[in-house]
């Protein structure tokens, strides 16, 4: 990843349904400003790894990252809004994530967490990460080698980082 521990985001977009099912976007500077957030960044929604392990892990450790002074949880990857809305709702994330699309890959790149899986018919994908910003200044980073594992970035393992 290109971005370090220390540095400030890069002001870009999400977008995500508002409670209508309309797609809106929001920056990343209005997003972060004045929170201690979670980012969990996943290849892929629906994926193998990050539906069986990724996310529900930290659906299951809420309260725990809450406690830690945890104000925001967000799950970014490189899907449209409508599938990051399909795949919380049957993640039964509720209001505890924020499932933030990244249709154009322009955060994932951003931060250079970009991977080509073009030849795997799947175009650009993000990095598996997870990071802790606090008021949009990155103070931690787990970003795992494979995208196929989540071991450093699961939340089991990050929330004992911070």
């Amino acid at each position: 990843m290109k971005i370090k521990e220390g540095e400030q985001l890069p002001n870009s977009e999400f977008y995500y349904l508002d409670s209508s099912g309309a797609a809106k976007k929001i920056t990343t500077a209005e997003v972060f400003k004045n929170h201690k957030t979670i980012v969990i960044g996943v290849p892929g929604a629906f994926t193998k790894v990050c539906s069986a392990k990724h996310l529900p892990g930290y659906v299951n450790n809420y309260e725990e990252a809450k406690n830690k002074g945890i104000t925001k949880i967000i799950c970014v990857s490189v899907n449209d809004p409508n599938v990051m809305k399909a795949w919380g709702d049957s993640q039964k994330v509720e209001d505890k994530i924020f499932m933030a699309a990244d249709p154009y890959c322009e955060f994932t790149k951003s931060i250079g967490a970009e991977i080509d899986r073009h030849d795997r018919g799947q175009g650009m994908r993000s990095a598996r990460y997870t990071m802790l910003i606090d008021n949009n200044v990155v103070k931690k980073i787990q970003a795992e080698e494979d995208t196929a594992t989540c071991e450093i970035s699961a939340a089991q393992n990050f929330l004992k980082l911070i």
